[in-house]
């Protein structure tokens, strides 16, 4: 949660006026790989990078839940995106409703979003962590800076049956179209995470979060496994807790030539290229009915209702409605203002008797099939813009 100017204040003023005071107020929390979720901590404003950087690196290495699918044969998956018109029969520009969740990792929950996305005929993106695909074992070949090795704020991949299920369930949802981001690795957060790192640091991280990918499931499994997707088709990153220096990691994720970036605080308004990198904000929106003003993040909105801290569950259904309602109010302000995108952020987790996710759920299946709307990865978005708004 960050704290939003003035609606009358133009985008940039706002996204000045969001980072001000930040340093009592956590952006977002971090999320848990198991099915269990965990409190998140408040994070505070990221410190000045030191002068001496340590990078963190993966060593090359040759070639469960109870469900353990085979990826015998099987070649990583190649992303799948659609087209869309400059304008729709109205004259107006499709409205764009952009779902995205961080961390991956809980199979539970990729069940459920892959199957809420079939049935509103959305696509959606999904910001996986690197240790959801490597073994616990193996964690002191990840060397991230300022940590000790092996060092992880969200733990490993589980038994080796968890990243093998996990390994066919990401290439299964990139088959069904939704798209992998990055989240980094280690989901380090506050005063000694992201924060200070150099684009060095953060160009080791994601040459980490590759080599993840690439050998995480072989070195589980003890046995050449295909890699879930080739990590090159990674385009966009949202960071941890929304943290880092912008324009270090962004450097970095030019020359890696990724595309997006999801991670700055914003406005509903139509996104912007900078420095080759679009930025897909998590929007200032005002909690329904409270005057307040939170972003379109679930951990942002629970740090709105009730502090983080999780209520009574006979709160839950009035709580849920308070952000469906505020779904819904962003939703009509984008129509009211020429229908620029809509970025809805949520965590692989069950926060607060799952309110979040439940608004979500139902804040999609009705909105996904509305005649202007169309409920697409951030890599369908780029490719659209690209094309039409370049």
């Amino acid at each position: 949660m960050v704290r939003p100017g003035a609606n009358l204040l133009g985008a940039a003023a706002v996204v000045a006026a969001l980072l001000v005071g930040c340093a009592d107020v956590p952006l977002e929390g971090a999320p848990s790989p198991s099915s269990t979720p965990t409190k998140p901590r408040p994070t505070p404003r990221p410190s000045a990078t030191p002068s001496t950087p340590h990078s963190p690196s993966l060593p090359p290495t040759p070639p469960t839940p109870t469900a353990k699918p085979s990826t015998k044969g099987e070649k990583a998956a190649a992303p799948v995106t659609r087209s869309f018109p400059a304008r729709l029969a109205d004259g107006k520009p499709p409205l764009f409703v952009v779902v995205s969740f961080d961390g991956a990792g809980d199979l539970a929950l990729w069940a459920r979003w892959r199957a809420v996305a079939k049935q509103a005929d959305a696509r959606m993106t999904f910001f996986l962590s690197g240790p959801y695909l490597y073994p616990s074992a193996r964690r002191t070949d990840y060397k991230p800076p300022y940590k000790k090795p092996g060092a992880s704020d969200i733990g490993w991949g589980g038994d080796p049956g968890a990243i093998e299920a996990r390994t066919a369930v990401l290439r299964q949802a990139i088959a069904e179209g939704h798209e992998i981001g990055t989240h980094a690795n280690g989901h380090f957060c506050g005063q000694t995470g992201v924060g200070r790192w150099t684009t060095a640091q953060w160009t080791a991280e994601l040459q980490s979060f590759d080599q993840m990918v690439r050998t995480g499931p072989t070195l589980a499994a003890g046995k050449p496994v295909a890699a879930p997707f080739d990590p090159a088709t990674v385009k966009g990153m949202r960071t941890p807790c929304l943290e880092g220096n912008r324009p270090a990691y962004r450097q970095a994720m030019v020359q890696r030539g990724m595309l997006y970036d999801a991670s700055e605080p914003g406005v509903i308004a139509w996104p912007t290229k900078s420095g080759g990198l679009w930025n897909f904000p998590l929007q200032s929106v005002e909690l329904a009915g409270t005057g307040k003003s939170t972003l379109t993040m679930d951990y942002n909105l629970w740090f709105t209702q009730t502090g983080a801290r999780t209520a009574p569950i006979a709160q839950a259904p009035v709580l849920k409605a308070q952000v469906l309602a505020t779904y819904r109010q962003a939703l009509a302000k984008s129509r009211a203002n020429g229908n620029p995108p809509l970025f809805l952020g949520n965590h692989f987790n069950r926060w607060n008797n799952s309110v979040y996710s439940d608004a979500l759920t139902s804040f999609v299946a009705e909105t996904c099939k509305q005649p202007d709307v169309r409920c697409v990865s951030n890599m369908e978005l780029v490719s659209w813009l690209t094309k039409y708004r370049g």
